[in-house]
């Protein structure tokens, strides 16, 4: 890694991985500018190369504020991101819409707001969050695959646009972590997507997320981000956690 890579810029820093990846930076010795929607100063350890951000990807004033603010980075951790689980016929268009913003409209809009520094500095990594999601179907989870989905395949062919000008981009993609926020936080837009029709079907489905074999840590992802953001190779995937590991090495 070249010495002049010190400071990473992560979304969505407020729980999860992304909590988990600003702390890991910050413990190499890192510059971290770890970005949420209402930043919160207890989350992380004092640190004078912490910074704390306002941003909500889904608000171009909110990136190119937040842009600004930071300056120069040297990476990009694009790990924002809303979850949704439910029956796809009973996901209504909207919410589908609501998971977009984020998922996918949100990692490509911070992906252009830092392209250009990192062409014209001929230098820097953009490292894209997806999800285990993407190795295998799984059901109930159609419309966050697809954002996710969508990602792995923007990543692939962004990474070659720019290995040209020596920017290199890379995907993580984590698996199930039970001690993420992932339900919490998404519970209010799940309501009424398991209909009767289909409880059947999910019961079985809900009892083995409730009792998971090999699981997903948050530091998992953290370590997995950081070698992502510290490859020099063409490599472009990286699982991250034994379960997603297991299902990369099976595709």
């Amino acid at each position: 890694m070249n010495l002049y890579m010190k400071t990473v810029l992560i979304t969505g820093c407020s729980s999860g991985y992304g909590l988990g990846t600003a702390r890991h930076f910050l413990a190499q010795g890192w510059n971290v500018i770890a970005t949420m929607r209402t930043p919160r100063e207890d989350l992380l350890p004092k640190s004078e190369r912490l910074r704390l951000l306002a941003l909500d990807v889904t608000q171009p004033d909110s990136i190119a504020a937040a842009i600004e603010a930071a300056g120069p980075v040297d990476v990009l951790v694009n790990n924002a991101g809303i979850g949704v689980v439910g029956a796809f016929e009973a996901t209504s268009l909207e919410l589908a819409r609501e998971v977009f913003e984020t998922n996918t409209f949100g990692v490509m809009a911070m992906m252009q707001a830092v392209i250009p520094q990192f062409r014209e500095r001929r230098a820097g990594v953009i490292v894209n969050v997806t999800s285990s999601v993407t190795l295998a179907p799984m059901p109930l989870a159609g419309v966050y695959t697809a954002s996710k989905t969508a990602i792995t395949g923007l990543t692939g062919s962004v990474a070659l646009e720019l290995a040209p000008f020596d920017v290199r981009v890379k995907l993580v993609e984590p698996g199930y972590a039970p001690t993420t926020r992932f339900a919490e936080n998404g519970a209010a837009r799940m309501q009424g997507l398991i209909p009767e029709a289909y409880m059947s079907f999910a019961g079985p489905i809900f009892a083995a997320f409730a009792q998971p074999g090999a699981v997903t840590t948050e530091q998992d992802v953290a370590e997995v981000v950081w070698r992502a953001a510290n490859d020099q190779s063409e490599r472009l995937r990286f699982a991250a956690g034994p379960d997603a590991v297991a299902l990369a090495e099976r595709t």
